[in-house]
């Protein structure tokens, strides 16, 4: 399918796209015996039933409990004729709609693959989760493709009917939410109707500065360096993988993880703090090409940006996942801390319970407004930068494109022109052939300046607006939770009126939405100061190093103009 190159010492046969390999000692020559072979052996089938017959067994345990829940849920009439959106927009709009269970049906609901991993191979599947050494390997995950402008090989796409990972974290994070604890169906009931809410360990402070609710920032600050990628390899060499070495700015320890374990990490703060928090993509995942150098210093770079990011939250990175991703000391400790993380209960909504506010409740009017607001500028926020990108890239191509050729196109021209003047045979015009050959040339060196100007200006303004197309993907799904949970309270005069619910109940659904709205306040606001940081910063970039590069051009005119004689 591709080349390999194979590594002294790891056991790796190198091979080239086209060549035939034939194997003519077996690999594995005892395993018929029992039962494990290649191909179409009773193991596989055994697998497939047993997946089938577990799929089976959870969708009617699944129906059971539902029919058990909507037995005791004071919302089960009117949750039956809801729709699937809360806002009458288009249903095709990723913005109009509300984190349901639907949700976590990212492609296909006749995926199996899908289904059997709740829609990723790291997705918590309980305490009977398979053992690290399981997980599905780099490899063996589906193709992607780097944006074009920045100028990487494209990979093919994704084969039919496997699972679209790209697709799947394109416009908006979607939670698989009915797959953990505190994201079912009841979840929102759970948290909103709840006598008294569990007393979680971690405790989310809120208190009011200049700007409104913030979160409370740490004493002291850190950044994590990614750097030293480095190729591994297990099981002989047949797989290989990237491993990258993990430096706390506050420790100066370091750890290594692998690309994987990001992902692992990535999944536990989304289901962790995905309500609450944005918390945006990693780089996509890619078959061939992994091992190239662009490939690799493209994903340290924004593996980079993505755990600059989560160093800068101060919820994020003072959470206890994220440390322990950053300070075992072993690999006992991290699968300790790793099953643990995994065994959190408190996700999902229930990570409001976590939330203190240190202000007086709001009341329902201003909960709405300011989440409507949120969305209106998330939502116009999101528009600007695809457009930005779809711009930006656009110019991409054409600087690295038909541009220079441009430039190349009249620097040969003027040679061309010196060089038929040349042979005219007149003694009184070598001062000017030799002009125009050094404009022509000039245009040359133009041609080249403009195609390597992107990487040192536009890279930066793109790569950050990528960055934010990733967290403003994330804000449906949390705008969709918190006008959920007003829904719900709208709905609760009919239950109080029924007596299914107390006055004090209600009362309590306000204080938990309140809850809610402050830490979506305070989210907000972190999102602006480091928004206007960040954009603040990458024009400034931009502009510079646009000022420069046309200053340069212009002096390479200005140095070829003073060849020419005046006449």
């Amino acid at each position: 399918m591709y080349d390999f190159a194979a590594e002294p010492g790891n056991n790796e046969l190198t091979v080239s796209e086209g060549e035939i390999i034939i194997i003519t000692n077996p690999i594995i020559n005892e395993g018929a015996k029992d039962g494990i072979t290649c191909g179409n052996s009773l193991a596989d089938q055994a697998f497939f039933d047993s997946l089938s017959s577990n799929t089976a067994q959870t969708n009617s345990a699944a129906k059971s409990n539902n029919q058990v829940n909507n037995a005791s849920d004071p919302w089960s009439s009117w949750n039956a004729g809801k729709p699937g959106n809360w806002d009458n927009g288009n249903a095709g709009d990723s913005w109009a709609t509300k984190p349901e269970s639907a949700v976590g049906q990212r492609n296909s609901a006749s995926n199996n693959w899908e289904a059997a991993a709740f829609g990723h191979p790291q997705a918590y599947q309980g305490p009977a989760a398979a053992d690290d050494d399981d997980w599905d390997d780099d490899w063996d995950d589906p193709k992607s493709t780097a944006p074009s402008y920045l100028g990487y090989k494209e990979t093919e796409p994704s084969e039919a009917g496997g699972p679209q990972r790209a697709n799947s974290r394109a416009a908006a994070m979607k939670l698989p939410l009915n797959k953990f604890p505190g994201f079912a169906k009841p979840g929102m009931e759970q948290y909103l109707l709840a006598k008294q809410l569990a007393k979680p360990k971690e405790k989310i402070p809120i208190i009011i500065g200049d700007y409104g609710p913030m979160w409370v920032y740490p004493t002291s600050t850190f950044d994590c360096v990614v750097a030293d990628p480095k190729k591994g390899s297990k099981m002989y060499g047949l797989k290989s993988y990237i491993e990258y070495q993990l430096t706390c700015t506050n420790t100066n320890r370091s750890v290594n993880h692998r690309y994987k374990h990001f992902d692992w990490l990535y999944e536990r703060l989304l289901v962790k703090f995905g309500l609450a928090i944005p918390i945006p993509s990693l780089p996509d995942k890619q078959v061939t090409g992994r091992f190239e150098e662009e490939f690799i210093k493209m994903r340290m770079e924004r593996l980079q940006a993505w755990m600059t990011r989560m160093c800068r939250h101060p919820v994020v990175s003072e959470s206890e996942v994220f440390q322990q991703f950053l300070n075992f000391r072993d690999e006992k400790e991290w699968k300790m801390g790793k099953r643990k993380a995994e065994k959190d209960e408190t996700v999902g909504v229930l990570i409001f319970s976590t939330v203190e506010p240190e202000a007086p409740d709001l009341d329902m009017v201003e909960i709405e407004q300011k989440c409507d607001a949120v969305g209106r500028f998330t939502k116009a926020m999101d528009d600007g930068v695809k457009e930005l990108l779809t711009v930006g890239q656009e110019h991409w191509k054409r600087c690295t494109g038909p541009l220079p050729k441009e430039y190349q196109k009249i620097g040969k021209a003027l040679q061309s022109l010196a060089l038929v003047f040349s042979t005219s045979g007149y003694q009184g015009e070598s001062d000017l052939n030799e002009a125009i050959t050094e404009a022509g040339k000039t245009y040359e060196e133009i041609a080249s300046l403009v195609a390597d100007q992107p990487k040192k200006d536009l890279h930066f303004l793109m790569e950050t607006n990528h960055e934010y197309k990733g967290f403003l993907g994330c804000f449906p799904d949390i705008i969709g939770a918190h006008k959920g949970a007003i829904e719900k309270v709208k709905e609760s005069d009919k239950l109080v009126a029924t007596s299914k619910i107390t006055p004090q109940d209600k009362q309590n659904m306000v204080k938990r939405v309140s809850t809610m709205a402050y830490a979506l306040q305070a989210e907000m606001n972190h999102f602006h100061s480091n928004r206007i940081y960040d954009y603040n910063s990458v024009i400034r970039l931009y502009l510079e190093q646009q000022a420069q590069f046309y200053e340069t051009i212009a002096q390479k005119l200005r140095q070829a103009l003073s060849r020419f004689p005046v006449m």
